[in-house]
């Protein structure tokens, strides 16, 4: 089973803003990193879980790493946000391992976002040790 990870949409102001940046890409989106994963091999392909208001809310497969001129590194996307079941995550700086046993499930077809908890939901039954 291939490794995931998670990271914060950040400066995406919805879940539509982060589906429209990754859409505008044709082959291929690029997130930048400081530092190559550790287990970078075992996460081609798995996916990037992004949180969006302290919830997981979908995911973006895993093509690969590479290296840019600057020592960075990006880390290569399929341009797609697929919709998962919402899952509180508190948000954290970089990025973060992520097993399959611990991954939301993908959105069954024609299942929205709506039918499954609203993240800010999520978030407070969460506080209150209900999920």
């Amino acid at each position: 089973m291939p490794l995931n990870m998670t990271k914060i949409a950040f400066s995406a102001e919805s879940p539509g803003s982060l589906r429209a940046w990754l859409e505008s890409h044709p082959e291929e989106a690029l997130m930048t990193t400081r530092y190559l994963p550790t287990r970078h091999a075992e996460m081609i392909g798995g996916s990037l879980y992004w949180i969006f208001e302290h919830a997981l809310i979908g995911r973006s497969p895993i093509l690969g790493f590479s290296q840019r001129e600057d020592g960075r590194w990006h880390i290569r996307l399929e341009p797609r946000l697929i919709p998962v079941q919402t899952k509180p995550k508190r948000a954290h700086q970089g990025w973060r391992y992520l097993t399959d046993e611990d991954a939301p499930r993908d959105l069954a077809e024609g299942e929205t976002a709506g039918d499954a908890m609203p993240p800010k939901l999520a978030r407070e039954l969460a506080k209150l040790g209900l999920v």
